[in-house]
C-alpha cells in the first residue's frame, strides 16, 4: 500500500473552541492506483490533501492512528525527513494552477527549476543543455506541441488550460509515486476538463504513478478512477471500487451524489423534475452531533445522532446505520 491513513482528525482553533472540521478519517491508495476523493465544496477533501502535504498551519492540531507513506510515519518524522520524502515522491496540482505559477518568471524556467539535479547526467557543462531538452519533454507529454512559444510565455499569458497543463509538467518532472490533483479542472469548461482528466489517466497508463484525485465533479471523473471515496462535512460515507459504489451505492450520500450528477441527469426525460439533496452543508461552527448527513438525509432515524462506525464489508466500507442495498452484495 502506498498511502495509508487511518482515523485522521483535524481539529480547528476558533474563537468559540476547537472544532473537529475533519473526523476519523479513512483513506487507502494502492500503487498504481486512480482514487478519486468526492464531496461538495467544504467538505473537507483539499484539507486532507494539505495533511498529507504537511502545508497546515499551526492553528491545525492533526491526529491520526496512522499517517504512512510506503510504511513511513509522516507525523513522526522531522521536518526536513518529511521534505526529502514529499519533495521526491509526493507532487500536487493546485484548483487555480495561475496562482501558484511565479509571474515574474518565464514557463521555461519554472519548468527547469521543476528537474532534479540526480535526473541529469554528465558535467555541470552538460547541465543547461540537458534542462532544456527536459523541460521540452514535459511540454511534449502534456500536449503543447509550439515548445518554443511556450518556454518564453510568462503565466498571465496563458489560457487556464494551458497553465493547468503547465503544472501537470512541473509535477511530473521528477517521476512522483503519488500525485494530488486538487479539483484541477474546477474553472474550465467541459471539453477542456475532459482533455485534463485524460491526460492524467495516460500519465497513470503509461508511468504506474498513482494519483489521489480530488473533485465535486462526479460524473466527468467515472470513466478515469478505479475507486471512490465519498466524504461529507468532514466525515467519510462510503468508499470503494467505482463500479460497485455506481451500482449499488450503500450510502445514502452516494446515491444522492449520484442522482444530481450530469451524468445521471442525462438519462432522464426532458423537462422531468431533477433531483437535489435537501439543505445546505452545516458550517464549521454548526456541526451537527451524530452522521452530519442526518439533517439532510431522506433515510434519517433518531439513531442517527450517533456518530456511525464505518463498517467494512469486503472490498467495501460505509459509515451509516441504515445502508442501502446490502443485499446486493449476499
Amino acid at each position: 500500500m502506498l498511502l495509508d491513513i487511518r482515523n485522521l482528525t483535524i481539529a480547528k482553533d476558533t474563537p468559540t473552541g476547537r472544532v473537529n472540521v475533519l473526523e476519523r478519517v479513512n483513506l487507502q491508495i494502492n500503487e498504481a492506483e486512480i482514487h478519486t476523493l468526492v464531496g461538495e465544496s467544504g467538505s473537507g477533501k483539499s484539507l486532507i490533501a494539505r495533511a498529507i502535504m504537511g502545508f497546515l498551519s499551526s492553528s491545525w492540531h492533526i491526529q491520526a492512528d496512522r499517517l504512512w507513506f510506503e510504511e513511513q510515519d509522516l507525523l513522526n518524522l522531522s521536518a526536513k525527513q518529511r521534505r526529502e520524502i514529499i519533495g521526491v515522491d509526493v507532487a500536487m496540482i493546485f484548483q487555480d494552477a495561475k496562482s501558484y505559477l511565479d509571474p515574474n518568471l518565464t514557463i521555461g524556467e519554472q519548468l527547469q527549476e521543476a528537474v532534479l539535479d540526480q535526473d541529469l547526467s554528465g558535467g555541470f557543462w552538460n547541465r543547461r543543455k540537458q534542462r532544456k531538452e527536459r523541460v521540452i519533454q514535459l511540454l511534449h507529454r502534456v500536449g503543447i506541441k509550439d515548445h518554443s512559444a511556450m518556454i518564453e510565455s510568462y503565466p498571465h499569458e496563458l489560457s487556464e488550460g494551458a497553465a493547468q497543463k503547465i503544472m501537470i509538467a512541473s509535477a511530473i518532472a521528477h517521476r512522483p509515486k503519488l500525485l494530488i490533483a486538487d479539483e484541477p479542472t474546477s474553472t474550465m469548461e467541459p471539453a477542456t476538463r475532459q482533455q485534463i482528466y485524460r491526460l492524467l489517466a495516460q500519465f497513470h497508463a503509461r508511468h504506474g504513478m498513482s494519483i489521489l484525485l480530488i473533485s465535486q465533479d462526479l460524473g466527468a471523473i467515472m470513466k478515469e478512477t478505479e475507486r471512490l471515496t465519498m466524504i461529507y462535512s468532514g466525515q467519510i460515507m462510503e468508499s470503494g471500487s467505482t463500479r460497485e459504489l455506481l451500482d449499488a451505492p450503500h450510502h445514502p450520500y452516494t446515491e444522492a451524489l449520484l442522482n444530481t450528477s450530469l451524468y445521471q441527469q442525462a438519462q432522464r426525460p426532458p423537462r422531468s423534475r431533477l433531483p437535489t439533496l435537501a439543505g445546505t452543508e452545516p458550517s464549521m461552527q454548526h456541526l451537527p452531533i451524530g452522521c452530519r448527513l442526518g439533517p439532510r438525509c431522506a433515510y434519517a432515524r433518531p439513531k442517527c445522532v450517533q456518530t456511525p462506525d464505518f463498517t467494512k464489508k469486503r472490498d467495501r466500507g460505509f459509515a451509516c446505520h441504515y445502508p442501502l442495498h446490502l443485499e446486493d452484495d449476499a
